[in-house]
C-alpha cells in the first residue's frame, strides 16, 4: 500500500512541477488567469497544511492566501518531499485528529489523508486545466493512465 501511495505522490508531484513550469514559460506567466494562479497556491497550501497536521504541528498558513509565481517549485518540492516522509514513517491506521479551518474538530487515519493530498491535486489541476484552456493556453494534459505510460 506504502508503494502505491509513494506512485501517486510522484504523479502528483511530476504534475504539479509541470503546470509550474508552465506558469513560468516566459511571457506566459503574464498570461496566467489569476483563478488559476489562485487554485495552483490553495492546492500547495492545503498540503503544507496536512502535512503540519500529519505531524502535529501548528499551521500558520493561509489555506486561500496566494503564493507568488517565483516560490511555486520551492514549496512544492517541500512538500512533498514531507509527505513522503511522513509515508515512509507513519502507521497508515494510525488516526490523526484535528481542527479544520474553521476550527472544527475532526479525526482520519494517515491513509485516508495521503489520498486526500493526492485527491484534492488531481481535483484542482482539472481545474486549472479549465481556466488555462479559457484563456486559450493548452493545458497540462495530466491523467495518471498517460503518467504510467511514460514513465
Amino acid at each position: 500500500m506504502k508503494n502505491y501511495f509513494k506512485e501517486l505522490l510522484e504523479y502528483s508531484h511530476y504534475y504539479n512541477l509541470e503546470i509550474i513550469k508552465k506558469f513560468n514559460d516566459g511571457d506566459l506567466e503574464f498570461m496566467i488567469p489569476e483563478r488559476a494562479m489562485s487554485l495552483l497556491s490553495h492546492t500547495l497550501n492545503a498540503q503544507k497544511i496536512w502535512n503540519y497536521r500529519l505531524t502535529g504541528k501548528e499551521d500558520k498558513v493561509e489555506v486561500w492566501g496566494n503564493l507568488q509565481v517565483e516560490n511555486l517549485e520551492s514549496v512544492e518540492n517541500q512538500n512533498f518531499e514531507k509527505t513522503l516522509a511522513i509515508l515512509e514513517n507513519e502507521d497508515l491506521d494510525r488516526v490523526v485528529p484535528y481542527k479544520n479551518t474553521k476550527g472544527e474538530s475532526y479525526q482520519n487515519s494517515v491513509r485516508d489523508i495521503i489520498f486526500h493530498i493526492i485527491n484534492h491535486s488531481t481535483y484542482h489541476r482539472g481545474q486549472i486545466a479549465t481556466e488555462f484552456r479559457k484563456q486559450g493556453i493548452d493545458p497540462i494534459v495530466s491523467d495518471f493512465v498517460y503518467y504510467k505510460l511514460n514513465k
